[in-house]
């Protein structure tokens, strides 16, 4: 797998890695048959993705009526996670590949740092079977998706997979 074949339409592939707690999930057990965001986060240090996972925390309470999931995924280990989690006051899960199980077989290392080599910031829509709706590449950080862009992204996955979405 790389990073060119995670593109819309393709099945987005079902990571097994640990939450914030340390249980070991799946991606496909985590949506439910929702649709959901996947977002790759170089990690707890980045002034960057602070920003954007205060304004994925400020979307939480929308995810959650409207029968939507948010993910996570850094290379930091599931206490890191916890805190960072704590800190933001955010309920959506973080996954843990602080193993690096996932990262070179996606094809999204960040490839301009070389002390951290975390994930390159790289979010996901998905549909409840892990299709890929849209890719968003946040290596700048105008790339990576406004509350809009989801929201978006969200009305138009639940439209295609609600069969009562319009009655």
């Amino acid at each position: 797998m790389s990073a060119a074949s995670l593109r819309a339409g393709e099945r987005f592939p079902d990571l097994d890695l640990p939450d914030h707690s340390g249980r070991e999930r799946t991606l496909a057990e985590i949506a439910g048959g929702d649709p959901l965001v996947l977002l790759f986060s170089r990690g707890w240090w980045c002034p960057k993705e602070q920003r954007h996972l205060r304004e994925l925390t400020a979307l939480q309470d929308e995810f959650e009526v409207a029968y939507s999931r948010v993910v996570v995924v850094s290379v930091d280990p599931p206490e890191v996670q916890a805190a960072l989690r704590a800190g933001l006051g955010a309920r959506y899960l973080f996954l843990s590949d602080h193993e690096r199980r996932w990262l070179s077989r996606l094809g999204l290392l960040e490839e301009d740092d070389t002390v951290h080599a975390p994930y390159r910031p790289t979010a996901f829509s998905l549909f409840p079977n892990r299709t890929i709706h849209r890719r968003y590449d946040g290596y700048w950080y105008w790339g990576r998706p406004t509350a809009e862009d989801l929201r978006q992204d969200m009305r138009a996955i639940s439209r295609a997979v609600r069969a009562d979405f319009e009655r």
